[in-house]
C-alpha cells in the first residue's frame, strides 16, 4: 500500500524534512548535493524532529533515511572545521543517537545508498535496518583523522562481533548490502525501487502490535547497552582534544588533497626506539 506523507508544518526545517503518514513520522537528511552529510545545523534539527516524534502518542513508529538515491548519510560534512567536525556537532551527535535508541518506539533505518562514517553509525544505532541493493556501508574515521569509539566502536562489537568491528575501523572499506547483511549490520536487502514499500511494511507490522509491549521491549535491548551511553559522551570529550592534533589535520589534509599518507609521519623514532629505522 502506498502511502502518502505530509510535512509537519510546525517546524521550518532547512537540512531535513519531516513528514507523517497516519501512526508513523519520516525524518530524511536532505542535502543530497553533500551525499547527505550533516551539518551542526543538520544535527539541531535531527534532534527537534526525533525529540517530538517520541513524545507524540500518536507516532508508533520513526523512519530514518535520505534524500536521492545516492546516499543515506556519509556522515559529518568536512567543511565546517580544519580538522575533524565542529564543536556543536560533537555536542549534538551524542544527542542524537541517544533519541534513536531511547526513544519508546522502534526506529527503522531505510539505508538507500552510502552510509558511510557518522551515517554508518546512525544506521546502526538504529532498531532495524532495510537497505537498496545499491547501498555501501563502511566507516572512514582513521583515513580522515577521526573516530568513533562510543556506539560507533563499542556498540558495533555487539553488533557483528570483535574481529569484524575491528577489520571495519581499521582497514576503512566499503561492504555492499549484501556483505552488511551477512555480517548482521542490516535486517533485509531489496531492489532499489522496493524500499520505501518495504519499510512500509515494516512499519504496519510494527504499528499493529501493542504499543505498550512494543515500548518496554526496546526499553530492555537498550538496557543491555547502557554502559555504552556514559563511553560516548565521555569518548567524544575525547575525540574534540584529539581534532586540536597536528595529525587529525595531517590526515584529513591528506584525504580531502588525494595526497597518499605518509605512514611514518606519526611513527617517529623517539617514539618506538629501536623498532623504526629514519627514512
Amino acid at each position: 500500500m502506498a502511502y502518502t506523507w505530509e510535512k509537519d508544518k510546525n517546524f521550518d526545517f532547512q537540512d531535513i524534512i519531516y513528514e507523517k503518514r497516519q501512526g508513523a513520522a519520516r525524518i530524511v537528511i536532505n542535502r543530497p548535493k553533500a551525499f547527505n552529510a550533516f551539518t551542526s545545523h543538520t544535527m539541531v534539527e535531527l534532534v527537534q524532529a526525533l525529540d517530538e516524534a517520541a513524545n507524540n502518542d500518536r507516532i508508533g513508529v520513526v523512519v530514518l533515511t535520505g534524500a536521492g538515491k545516492k546516499a543515506f548519510c556519509t556522515g559529518g560534512d568536512a567543511k565546517e572545521a580544519e580538522a575533524g567536525y565542529s564543536s556543536d556537532m560533537l555536542k549534538y551527535c551524542p544527542k542524537v543517537h541517544a533519541l534513536i535508541r531511547e526513544m519508546p518506539k522502534p526506529v527503522i533505518a531505510a539505508v538507500n545508498g552510502f552510509a558511510i562514517g557518522g551515517g554508518q553509525v546512525m544506521q546502526q544505532v538504529c532498531d532495524l535496518s532495510i537497505a537498496s541493493e545499491t547501498a555501501k556501508l563502511g566507516q572512514a574515521g582513521p583515513k580522515v583523522g577521526s573516530y568513533d569509539a562510543g556506539f560507533g566502536a563499542g556498540y558495533l562489537t555487539r553488533v557483528v562481533g570483535e574481529k569484524k568491528a575491528k577489520e571495519i575501523w581499521y582497514l576503512c572499506r566499503t561492504y555492499t548490502a549484501q556483505e552488511a547483511l551477512e555480517m548482521g549490520l542490516v535486517n533485509k536487502v531489496v531492489p532499489p525501487d522496493q524500499l520505501e514499500d518495504e519499510v512500509d511494511q515494516w512499519c504496519d507490522e510494527i504499528l499493529a502490535k501493542s504499543p505498550g509491549a512494543i515500548k518496554t521491549l526496546k526499553a530492555a535491548f537498550c538496557s543491555v547497552n547502557s554502559d555504552l551511553r556514559g563511553l560516548e559522551i565521555t569518548t567524544y570529550d575525547t575525540l574534540w582534544r584529539y581534532y586540536g592534533t597536528e595529525e587529525a589535520k595531517y590526515y584529513k589534509d591528506s584525504f580531502w588533497n588525494k595526497t597518499k599518507a605518509n605512514p611514518m609521519e606519526y611513527r617517529k623514532k623517539e617514539l618506538y626506539p629501536g623498532v623504526y629505522e629514519e627514512d
